[in-house]
């Protein structure tokens, strides 16, 4: 593939994951991108809203678009899942506001901060798990096309120190408050547990309302396994062995197509139910039916687990140069690439900025796949936006 070919932007650029929302000045600059579509995510309370917003004003000035410009995904990461109270396993104890507030911090940060009030002073009043999701549920109502993220597990963040007067003085003020913003590091972290029920809250959301996901997941991918395959439980494809397929395929006349990553010679029967019902009779499944790992950065080998034919989700991976192709990532991000199969590999910015610097980063990321892979560019780049629509649209 040469250097110096022209990148065919024409057939369609999609970035699987950004958040230009954290910088609101760049999102006049989304129109005039050369990408086709962006899938924004929300991460916490301050920009679930913008999130939204944007989605809103974006798709009324480009009403006469083929496509939308943006896809939104609300949803809570878990850099910020301290700030949920988990309210649906048992009634609050009676307390008063303050009590409440001090006793969820001391519970689900680690080391408690109990002999530190002045850092619980400074966080926010917790907001309800059920909350959260009447809230999101509300707004994939809206969006019918939009997703759940950025929501997964994180354990190795570290809750940032407050605000000092200083900092405060020197904050950007173009920039969406809520994050880290360079602040120091405290000691404190989310403990796993509680990030696990936050982000299963939002999963089955997920599963309910049949819409995607984004998946955080740092030094957690086995968490995160974990967490989809309690969720798969009782819902998983049955694969079928060569012989049994052949034997069912000679007394019926049924055709199998074999999975590109079928290692172990076994094909799903994908006629089989992965739906349950409530008690009104309506067909709901309890997971995402599709999952992105987004900037995914673990071996080659927990994509056996995630690509195992009898999980009822589809499991996509995507890269961003962010993440992936800086710094010491090297060999292991390249192996991991050549080894997933064609259809689930997705690009990504992973920007907090809109505009010409996204579209550089996404066109050095898909050609970095293509020549890992072996891709003609043309032919790279349509896998790519096809690969895009699968996971987005079904």
């Amino acid at each position: 593939m040469p250097e110096d070919e022209p990148f065919p932007w024409e057939i369609g650029i999609y970035d699987a994951h950004c958040h230009p929302t954290d910088t609101l000045a760049s999102i006049a600059d989304i129109p005039q991108m050369k990408a086709t579509t962006l899938t924004i995510m929300a991460t916490r309370g301050e920009d679930q809203d913008l999130v939204q917003q944007t989605a809103v004003s974006l798709s009324a000035k480009e009403s006469q678009s083929t496509s939308d410009r943006v896809v939104p995904c609300f949803g809570w990461h878990p850099w910020f899942s301290h700030q949920i109270l988990d309210d649906t396993a048992q009634p609050t104890a009676a307390q008063s506001p303050a009590e409440h507030k001090y006793a969820h911090y001391a519970a689900v940060l680690t080391p408690s901060p109990a002999d530190d009030q002045s850092f619980i002073d400074l966080l926010p009043v917790p907001k309800p798990l059920s909350e959260l999701i009447s809230e999101t549920r509300n707004r994939l109502q809206q969006f019918p096309n939009a997703l759940v993220g950025e929501v997964g597990l994180d354990r190795s963040f570290r809750l940032p120190s407050p605000w000092s007067s200083t900092d405060i003085e020197n904050r950007d003020d173009q920039l969406t408050p809520g994050a880290r913003e360079g602040r120091r590091l405290s000691i404190y972290r989310v403990k796993p547990e509680h990030q696990r029920t936050v982000l299963k809250a939002q999963l089955q959301l997920a599963g309910e309302m049949n819409r995607a996901v984004s998946l955080h997941s740092v030094q957690a991918h086995g968490g995160v396994f974990e967490v989809l395959k309690e969720l798969w439980a009782g819902h998983e494809r049955v694969v079928l062995s060569r012989r049994k397929r052949d034997k069912q395929r000679d007394a019926e006349g049924a055709v199998f197509d074999d999975d590109e990553d079928d290692d172990q010679d076994k094909t799903p029967d994908r006629s089989q139910p992965t739906k349950a019902a409530d008690l009104s009779g309506k067909s709901y499944r309890p997971f995402p039916p599709r999952v992105c790992m987004h900037s995914y950065t673990g071996s080659v080998e927990p994509i056996r687990q995630f690509l195992h034919q009898s999980n009822p989700s589809d499991v996509y991976f995507s890269f961003s140069k962010l993440i992936n192709f800086s710094g010491t990532a090297g060999k292991k991000v390249d192996d991991v690439i050549k080894a997933l199969p064609e259809g689930r590999i997705l690009i990504e910015s992973d920007l907090h900025v809109a505009g010409v610097q996204m579209d550089e980063v996404l066109e050095d990321v898909a050609r970095q796949i293509c020549q890992l892979r072996g891709w003609e560019l043309r032919h790279g780049v349509q896998v790519l936006a096809d690969n895009w629509q699968r996971f987005v649209f079904g």
